[in-house]
């Protein structure tokens, strides 16, 4: 028989530990021949991403060994950190961000500064070059380009450059053409890229044309069709659909209200592969859930796949009927998949396990709710899931009210062990998918523009009260958290608002001024569209010139190592909350940049946080929980 608790102090079978312990995260995707391969984060690694290979149809075994880390710092946030073909393997190695060959070591200079010569995004030249995206940070703004290596020699020649930004270096099978994306400040790629193709020369590159997108058009994911055609991805109809190049002939796919592309945050994203017959295997966002379809070469149909997950991350196919790709659902954990489109079979290749009995995984549901002047924004929506507890009759739970990053990233129903910490004891969540978010097309992703820190505040605080108006939430017990520009939208609730109980800001920035003149490149004009250039507006929506408005407890987590968002947002912000004498805690973690990857800070921070939110809320954990140096005045404890 459940055992009667109030909320927040049930026993939970999910540790903090739990959370990353034997877990990782999978990422980018690639096959060579018979062969797959993948990338692991290792938090109990201290965040090392490790190459993964599965032989065939057999054996698994890591290709890199610690101490080596794949990944690059390309645009700080990375991704695209290795290139598979023909049998060799280049990658990016973290440390000194040199491209090596696995097995030769590095190919590339080594720059005069470390980490300043950067690489990303490559494919193998049929010649056995490899052209890929470099960042030089040799000069006081860093430059991008696109680069053509010789790994037999190590020179490296500049094929595209005089552009702020470049991605998508796609070379033709035949070695003769290359496809690119580039774009300009102050847009970011998924406000207006450029498509652009070039023929490769003796010198380089020749014959330069531009063939879709602009500053009001994202284009994402060129790719040479089979037949020599190019496909890509344009929002120029206000979703992200597929189209196909045909000499001058740009003809869609498919026309649908539905989003078949992604922001381009990292490197090596894909949201499509060709198939046999002329098919083409895609993902697709559509009411918040990413779902799996065929477009029919013929006639722009599209034929869903049914299947239980809910998003499906870093699609490859083999040009037949095979897929790969990383997915999870509501009740499945993470996982490498591998899909027959034929024959409808789904085989789980290497998957993290199952963090918990199904009995207290919560059954997570997509919400709209009404926000603003007529307008509506959307969430996900966990509530609390404990078989061995129940609560008082006239108690409900405490809310978590989570603000994703970006700020135009995307939440969707999943199985979370970080939400199980939180739901199994108790606690509900909302994942807000505010109106800026990705996923509902380019009116709705637009609607922050020049409207950060009012709008987000403005659905996070309408996503809690339309819960605790349907009494799935204690309206005196709302917390708001969130990382990044989620921490910002957290503090700038907590400042300009007075719904919420508690906040917890990720290494989130509380000086926009501060923020544009401390960050780097590729973020260094994201507020030109999001706030504008006037420094009194940005002072005036900067939480740290409103911390004498926050009347609620706040914890602060950052890394020390942060180059997106620097300590000192931090550091200010929990000056201006002793200076008022606000309960607060500080707590800050040496090795950590932007997003924590080490277990044991991963673990603390978790920890740290539930014992907060028990002291400023007035309830007791079952947990041994670390103590948490909550400051009440300027002068101390």
């Amino acid at each position: 028989m459940a055992e009667q608790r109030p909320y927040g102090t049930w026993k939970s079978p999910m540790s903090a530990a739990d959370t990353v312990g034997g877990v990782v995260d999978f990422g980018l995707i690639a096959i060579d021949g018979s062969d797959l391969y993948w990338v692991e984060g290792r938090p109990s690694e201290g965040g090392r991403q490790v190459l993964v290979k599965r032989e065939g149809e057999g054996a698994i075994s890591d290709v890199t060994a610690a101490p080596v880390n794949v990944r690059t710092s390309v645009h700080e946030y990375g991704g695209g950190a290795y290139v598979a073909s023909g049998g060799q393997v280049a990658y990016s190695e973290f440390s000194d961000q040199r491209l090596h060959l696995l097995g030769a070591g590095p190919i590339t200079p080594r720059p005069g500064t470390p980490g300043g010569l950067r690489y990303a995004d490559g494919r193998f030249l049929p010649d056995g070059a490899i052209v890929c995206v470099r960042e030089r940070h040799d000069e006081a703004d860093p430059v991008n380009e696109i680069v053509r290596i010789d790994p037999s020699s190590g020179i490296v020649s500049v094929l595209a450059g005089g552009r702020d930004f470049y991605s998508n270096p796609r070379p033709s099978p035949d070695g003769g053409r290359l496809l690119w994306l580039e774009w300009d400040h102050p847009n970011m790629p998924w406000d207006g890229t450029r498509l652009m193709v070039a023929r490769f020369a003796e010198d380089g590159l020749i014959d330069h044309a531009e063939l879709a997108g602009g500053p009001d058009e994202s284009v994402f994911q060129p790719e040479w069709a089979p037949d020599g055609a190019i496909v890509f991805v344009s929002d120029r109809t206000g979703w992200w659909n597929l189209y196909r190049l045909d000499g001058n002939d740009i003809t869609p796919l498919l026309t649908m209200d539905a989003d078949f592309g992604l922001p381009g945050w990292i490197f090596g994203y894909k949201t499509y592969g060709f198939l046999s017959g002329g098919r083409i295997l895609t993902t697709f966002w559509e009411d918040g859930v990413d779902h799996l379809g065929i477009i029919a070469p013929e006639g722009g149909q599209l034929t869903p796949l049914p299947d239980e997950l809910t998003c499906h991350n870093f699609l490859i196919t083999d040009g037949e009927s095979r897929a790969w790709f990383v997915g999870f659902g509501t009740r499945s954990p993470s996982a490498v998949y591998q899909l027959d489109v034929d024959t409808g079979a789904l085989v789980t290749i290497r998957a993290n396990r199952m963090p918990v009995d199904p009995a207290y995984v919560p059954t997570p549901r997509v919400i709209t709710f009404p926000s603003g002047e007529g307008e509506v924004a959307h969430a996900v929506h966990y509530p609390p899931a404990n078989p061995d507890f129940d609560s008082p009759e006239d108690e409900r739970p405490p809310l978590i009210v989570k603000i994703h990053g970006g700020p135009t990233s995307v939440s969707v129903p999943r199985l979370r062990p970080d939400f199980l910490f939180w739901t199994t004891r108790g606690f509900a969540i909302v994942d807000v998918n505010y109106r800026g978010s990705t996923g509902y097309g380019r009116e709705y992703r637009n609607r922050l523009r020049m409207d950060w820190g009012i709008t987000d505040v403005e659905d996070a605080l309408a996503a809690a009260q339309f819960l605790a108006n349907q009494g799935e939430a204690d309206a005196q017990r709302l917390i708001i958290t969130g990382g990044s520009a989620g921490g910002y939208t957290t503090l700038a609730a907590l400042a300009f608002g007075d719904a919420f109980s508690a906040g917890c800001s990720y290494f989130g920035v509380a000086d926009l001024g501060l923020l544009v003149d401390d960050t780097h490149k590729f973020e260094s004009r994201y507020l030109d569209g999001l706030v504008g250039t006037d420094r009194e507006e940005m002072r005036r929506r900067s939480p740290l010139y409103s911390v004498d408005r926050i009347t609620v407890p706040v914890i602060l987590f950052q890394g020390l190592d942060d180059k997106v968002v620097p300590p000192e947002q931090a550091e200010v912000i929990a000056a201006g909350l002793a200076e008022n004498g606000i309960p607060h805690a500080h707590i800050t973690y040496e090795g950590e940049d932007h997003g924590f990857r080490k277990a044991e800070n991963i673990i603390h921070s978790l920890e740290s946080e539930l014992a907060f939110y028990g002291m400023v809320l007035g309830f007791e954990p079952d947990d041994d929980l670390p103590v948490v140096p909550l400051v009440t005045s300027k002068d101390g404890p």
